[in-house]
């Protein structure tokens, strides 16, 4: 598969997430959902592994690093973002996830010594600037108490800790590790630290057999998890950690059009023009694709 369909796949999926991730919210701790989203996602990769023939054997070193990815990208990351949402209006936790493009930039050039080229500079600068008129009235009634300061925080570190597990991935590219393998182990051991986790903070385990619950928690592992990181992480690999992140800018995109199909959205002017920087800067940073990096970070 080509990257711009790697791309597109990506985004529709991601984009349209949000609606599925809301059905997750309510009788069931948010801890258990994320244990049982990756559990199965885990179960799901490991069984398409051994039914294809992929490998799966791996040393104890790739597996600490299966294990570093499972936390950082398949766990932490969306433990916090949870935790963020009720301080948060979801346009302000969409902005600050998009950050991760920035923070690709920045972890790549210090864990690999990688130099991002001016285009996916200019086009991060306005992705984000489209992204905050694109969410304008979020930005403009921002206030730091009720908790916001906490909601932001939270979103920071959340996203921090995805670009780490970003990085995980390029290790795994300069080891020679499928994502498909690595995917697979990693969300098994994101899904086992997040269900350690919750027997902490939620011993009482509960599960919402309505069909809205299971419907959406079907597509969270199996597209959202399973088909959508994989595409996304194969992009990391191809096309670098700092041109694949744009695909965040794009996800707040995707989820607008939808509630303006079924949520009756009303465009503004801003918005529109929000969009419009964020195709732009799209189309800058994914002109000239490049090598992932021209230096092998030492022990790896």
């Amino acid at each position: 598969m080509n990257a711009p369909f790697l791309y597109l796949v990506t985004v529709l999926i991601w984009g349209s997430s949000w609606y599925a991730m809301r059905f997750q919210v309510g009788m069931v701790p948010v801890e258990q959902s994320i244990a049982y989203r990756f559990l199965l996602a885990g179960a799901l990769m490991i069984g398409f592994c051994l039914l294809s023939g992929r490998r799966l054997r791996f040393g104890l070193r790739d597996h600490l690093f299966f294990a570093a990815q499972g936390v950082t990208l398949f766990a932490i990351n969306y433990l916090l973002f949870y935790y963020a949402l009720p301080y948060l209006a979801s346009g302000l936790l969409a902005v600050c996830f998009s950050t991760i493009l920035v923070m690709n930039i920045g972890n790549g050039m210090w864990l690999f010594r990688q130099r991002s080229d001016r285009a996916v500079g200019i086009g991060a600068v306005l992705g984000l600037a489209g992204l905050a008129l694109l969410f304008w009235p979020a930005f403009a009634n921002f206030d730091l108490g009720g908790g916001a300061l906490l909601g932001l925080a939270l979103s920071i570190a959340a996203t921090y800790s995805a670009s780490l597990g970003n990085m995980v991935s390029v290790r795994h590219k300069f080891a020679g590790v499928p994502v498909i393998s690595s995917n697979a182990w990693g969300m098994s051991y994101g899904g086992i630290f997040t269900l350690i986790f919750a027997l902490v903070v939620a011993p009482d385990f509960a599960f919402d057999a309505r069909l809205p619950y299971i419907v959406s928690l079907l597509f969270l592992a199996v597209l959202a998890s399973v088909v959508a990181f994989t595409t996304y992480l194969t992009l990391v690999q191809r096309i670098g950690a700092d041109r694949a992140a744009y695909a965040t800018v794009l996800f707040p995109v995707i989820a607008l059009a939808l509630s303006t199909l079924y949520e009756g959205y009303a465009w503004t002017w801003p918005a529109a023009a929000g969009v419009l920087l964020v195709i732009a800067g799209n189309v800058i940073v994914l002109r000239r694709p490049r090598p992932v990096a021209t230096v092998q970070p030492a022990g790896s």
